[in-house]
This record gives structure tokens, C-alpha cells and sequence, in this order.
């Protein structure tokens, strides 16, 4: 698989767009780790700590959908990097005001979550135009879902190393003056400026009318929230063996796992309607989850959690079909962000809900609350399949600027097996 990536990389314009997202994207991937860690430099409890992730997670959310649709309606450049600029800025007021004056705190984390900008789902609305063939965009999914793993796995490092070798409040502005650099990158490219999505039925609820669509939105609302309490969870792990770099370490084994599983995964053409193929990804990764409970010792500790990320990108990548299939005409940008959003706001409600569950009980109580949500995804699923087994019409690929192909399949998938 590796030489079909290399050969997508190769293609005009690919690589940069690829590695300008990834890098565009470092903030929100990162944001909510280095939040709780300076919360915690700064005195505050997991509770705060947790709560300001959330806030910045729920800004993220609503953020996102409403970013998408304006990128819809007036293009990539004139939306992205406006808003990157004032996400950094509310994040560097964070860094300089700390957690002193609360209100301050919460109103910079909200500032820099709500602005930014919706580079994941411009990514996959340029992929159409820049590839031009159906299972090329599709494999070019898988890819994009490997190397946000990479990024996931190097994000958490690059985080904790600035903050051994710096501070936390120098992480924040770090891996943000690096984000405005990624979308810079990304909006004076040729794809995204003549970029212009397909025309769209007027309708106030835009992509949400779709009823697969918001099916699978309320499925990765609890993958997000299994994720956003492994984030508290890990950093009382980390308290408990005295070693902060220890959630550096546990972070990076769930990136690689995910990585390894996106790799495993885009490296097959698969058959069947990826609905399908996407509840039994997620029931797998929700029995990942649940050995994280048992908290044992450091080394044990990462490679279960290496395990608990195997089937996270494969079920990113086929969510990804799925959202394809299912989102309303000329609303590809909002479609992919309300993905976003939702993943964020189960992430923040997990962040949330796991710094109580932690104090409470204990940091076992912490990793329980992502087994919890990984079952509730995969029942969510199980309760949508009709919904979710009528996707929405086909459309030639190539005669839309956007990914706009509601009964596309992937590479290797025959339309006779559509359910």
C-alpha cells in the first residue's frame, strides 16, 4: 500500500495539501492535551483541567459546522485562515492570562476553539478535483486517515517535550504559530482557491436533513467520548507512576495502533456496503477500549492502549464513505465538519465526565467511561441500519467540484452489493 500512497503523494498538488492540513491541524488535535496540561502546571484540579478541555472541545463543535458552510458558500481562502489567526490568538491569551481569572480562561479556550478552521473536511472536498478518479479519492480517504495517525502519534510527543523543555503555556503557543503556518499552506493553493462547491438546495438545515447522515453523527458523538476521557484518564495514569512523559508515551501507542490499523486497512480493497463493514469495525473498537481498565503497569499499559487504537482509523476512513454517501448535495464541507463537531462534542463531554469519575472513584473509572462510549457507538449503529442502508444518489465524480458522490463505492466494491 505503501506505493499506492506514494503514488496519490505524487500527483500535483497532493502532498501539499495533504501535509498543510495535517500541520493546519495540530492545534485541535493537540489543544485539548496541552490544556489539561497547563492546567495542571497551573495548580488546577482534573476537574478544571477537564472542563476547560470541554470547553474548548464544545467551541471546536459548534465552530465547525458553521465554518464548513460559510467555506460552501464563499470558498476555502476567504474562511480559513481568518479564522486560524483568532483561534491562535484566543489560545495565546490563554497561555498569558492562565487560569487566575476563570472567566478570562474559559472565554480565550472558546474563542480558540469556535474559530477553528474546518481543514479536515476542506481536505476531503478538494481530494475529488485534485485526484479526479472515484477509487482514488476513496483510497486517498484511507490515506488521509493514516496520516492524521502519525500526526496523533508525534502531536502528543511534540506536545510533552515542549513542556519538558519549556513550559506548557510555550506548547500552546507552539503548536499554534505552527497551525496558521498549515493553513497558509493549504489556502494559497491553487485547488483551494478556485475551489467552489456544487450548487446546494436552499435549506436551513443544511446537511442534517439527511437522515444516514445524522445517524452516523450520533454514532462517533460516543467514539469521541470514549476518546475525550482517555485524555484525563491517561494524565491521572501518568500522576499515578509519577512520570509526566508517561502520557506522552501512552498517547503515542494509541496513535500508533491507529496508525498500523489505517495502514492494514487501506492497504485491501474491500467488498460490501461500508455501512456494514462499519458497525463491525466499531463493535471492534469498542472491545478495545475495555482492557484499559485495568490499568497494570507502564509497559502493559501502552501496548493495550496500541491495541484500543488498531480499529480507530479504519473506522475513521470508512466514516468518511459513509458521510460521502449520505450528506446533502452541495453541503461537503459542512457535512465532513458536523463529523468533526460531533467527535468534539463527545470528546469534551468525555473530558467532563471522566475528571469526576476519576476523583470520585478512581483512575480505572476514568478508562471505563471509553469502554462505556465505544458500546453506546456500536448500539447507536446497530439501532440505524435501515436508516443508514439507504444512501443518497449517485453522482458522476467527476463533474462536480466537490465530493459530492452519495452512491459511490470504494475501490472493489460492486454496486450489487449495496444494501
Amino acid at each position: 500500500m505503501a506505493a499506492g500512497y506514494a503514488e496519490l503523494l505524487r500527483t500535483r498538488h497532493a502532498a501539499r495539501l495533504l501535509t498543510g492540513t495535517l500541520v493546519g491541524r495540530l492545534p485541535s488535535a493537540t489543544g485539548h492535551i496541552a490544556i489539561v496540561l497547563f492546567a495542571r502546571a497551573e495548580g488546577g484540579s482534573y476537574t478544571l483541567a477537564g472542563a476547560l478541555a470541554a470547553v474548548y472541545g464544545l467551541a471546536t463543535a459548534v465552530g465547525q459546522p458553521l465554518l464548513g458552510r460559510a467555506v460552501d458558500l464563499r470558498g476555502q481562502p476567504r474562511v480559513m485562515l481568518p479564522a486560524a489567526i483568532v483561534s491562535a490568538l484566543g489560545m495565546a491569551l490563554f497561555a498569558f492570562v492562565g487560569i487566575d481569572s476563570l472567566l478570562l480562561a474559559y472565554v480565550a479556550v472558546a474563542i480558540a476553539g469556535l474559530f477553528t478552521p474546518p481543514l479536515e473536511g476542506g481536505l476531503r472536498a478538494l481530494w475529488p478535483g485534485v485526484l479526479k478518479r472515484e477509487d482514488r479519492v476513496h483510497a486517498a480517504y484511507a490515506m488521509d486517515a493514516v496520516a492524521q495517525e502519525i500526526m496523533f502519534t508525534v502531536g502528543p510527543l511534540m506536545v510533552t517535550l515542549i513542556v519538558s523543555l519549556w513550559s506548557a503555556a510555550g506548547a500552546l503557543l507552539v503548536i499554534n504559530v505552527i497551525g496558521v503556518a498549515g493553513a497558509l499552506s493549504v489556502v494559497v493553493s491553487e485547488p483551494s482557491r478556485t475551489w467552489r462547491s456544487a450548487p446546494r438546495e436552499a435549506h436551513w438545515l443544511g446537511a442534517l436533513r439527511s437522515p444516514g447522515l445524522l445517524a452516523l453523527l450520533g454514532s462517533f458523538f460516543f467514539v469521541g467520548l470514549a476518546l475525550g476521557s482517555i485524555t484525563v484518564a491517561g494524565v491521572a495514569y501518568a500522576d499515578d507512576h509519577g512520570q509526566e512523559s508517561v502520557y506522552g508515551w501512552l498517547m503515542a501507542a494509541l496513535g500508533l495502533g491507529a496508525l498500523l490499523g489505517g495502514a492494514f486497512y487501506g492497504a485491501r480493497k474491500w467488498t460490501g456496503a461500508p455501512e456494514r463493514r462499519l458497525r463491525i469495525l466499531v463493535g471492534l473498537l469498542a472491545l478495545g477500549y475495555v482492557p484499559l481498565a485495568f490499568t497494570p503497569d507502564v509497559p502493559a499499559m501502552c501496548v493495550l492502549a496500541a491495541v484500543a487504537g488498531v480499529f480507530l482509523a479504519p473506522s475513521l476512513a470508512c466514516a468518511f464513505i459513509v458521510v460521502d454517501r449520505h450528506a446533502p448535495r452541495g453541503t461537503v464541507t459542512e457535512a465532513f465538519s458536523w463529523l468533526v463537531t460531533t467527535f468534539g462534542v463527545g470528546a469534551a463531554v468525555g473530558t467532563g465526565v471522566a475528571g469526576p469519575a476519576i476523583e470520585n472513584g478512581s483512575t480505572a473509572w476514568g478508562f471505563a467511561v471509553a469502554g462505556v462510549g465505544g458500546f453506546a457507538a456500536l448500539s447507536v449503529l446497530l439501532a440505524t441500519v435501515k436508516v443508514l442502508a439507504v444512501p443518497g444518489r449517485t453522482t458522476d465524480i467527476t463533474g462536480s467540484s466537490e465530493s459530492d458522490r452519495k452512491g459511490a463505492v470504494e475501490p472493489g466494491f460492486s454496486t450489487e452489493h449495496q444494501a
